[in-house]
């Protein structure tokens, strides 16, 4: 069971996704604005927000920055549903930190199958499979802690998850499109620059380290060995 907020200022949307989610057996907290969501988010994490974009006060993309930023809420999932569906809407939100994507109106069906897999996905990453390396580059997974040496790197969430798919596959090159599969966990049907973004911040992040994430042109990245 996963503790589920739902950011949704439509009162009937708001009210058909806690019955179904309550029957999947989530517990699941209601807020129908974006500043009500940020009250909620900080009275305790939840492990994933549904997240309206078009909200009357705050708007979504701030509580998505909120959420990326703060260091309590680096490991909430998040899902963004939303009637802005044009490719421009979804690679923002992809690039604001989503998990997924989902466009009004959709299929309630189809939404519990996308919770499940975000879920699953960042279940995963406390799944103690331990530590990953790549000479001095370090990756602790049961700590969610990134390491050059002995400075500790600070990643959200999406960053780490980049990072760990390199470094559980040293030398084998990833496309932009797999990168969004499995990362992202949405189908490519996005401009993959949004990969090239985060690529790009991983890298700086991780200084000179970074420089073991080669770009394959044309093709992709991998992490060099």
């Amino acid at each position: 069971m996963a503790r589920i907020l739902v950011i949704e200022d439509e009162p009937d949307l708001a009210s058909l996704l806690e019955y179904n989610l309550k029957a999947d057996g989530h517990e699941v907290v209601l807020a129908q604005s974006g500043a009500a969501g940020m009250i909620r988010l900080r009275e305790k994490a939840p492990d994933l927000v549904l997240l309206d974009l078009m909200l009357p006060d705050v708007s979504g993309a701030e509580v998505a920055r909120t959420i990326k930023r703060e260091a309590a809420l680096k490991r909430v999932a998040m899902i963004m549903v939303t009637a802005r569906g044009e490719e421009t809407d979804r690679v923002k939100g992809l690039e604001l930190g989503a998990d997924d994507y989902v466009v009004k109106p959709f299929s309630v069906k189809e939404l519990l199958l996308r919770v499940k897999n975000v879920l699953r996905r960042h279940g995963a990453e406390s799944g103690g499979v331990g530590v990953l390396t790549a000479g001095d580059l370090e990756l602790d997974i049961d700590r969610h802690q990134v390491k050059v040496g002995d400075k500790a790197i600070v990643l959200t969430a999406l960053e780490f998850k980049l990072l760990r798919v390199f470094l559980e596959r040293p030398g084998r090159v990833q496309t932009r499109d797999t990168l969004l599969s499995d990362v992202w966990g949405i189908e490519a049907d996005v401009t993959t620059r949004t990969v090239d973004t985060h690529i790009k911040r991983l890298r700086e992040k991780l200084g000179a380290a970074g420089d073991k994430i080669e770009t394959i042109r044309g093709v992709g990245y991998k992490l060099e060995v």
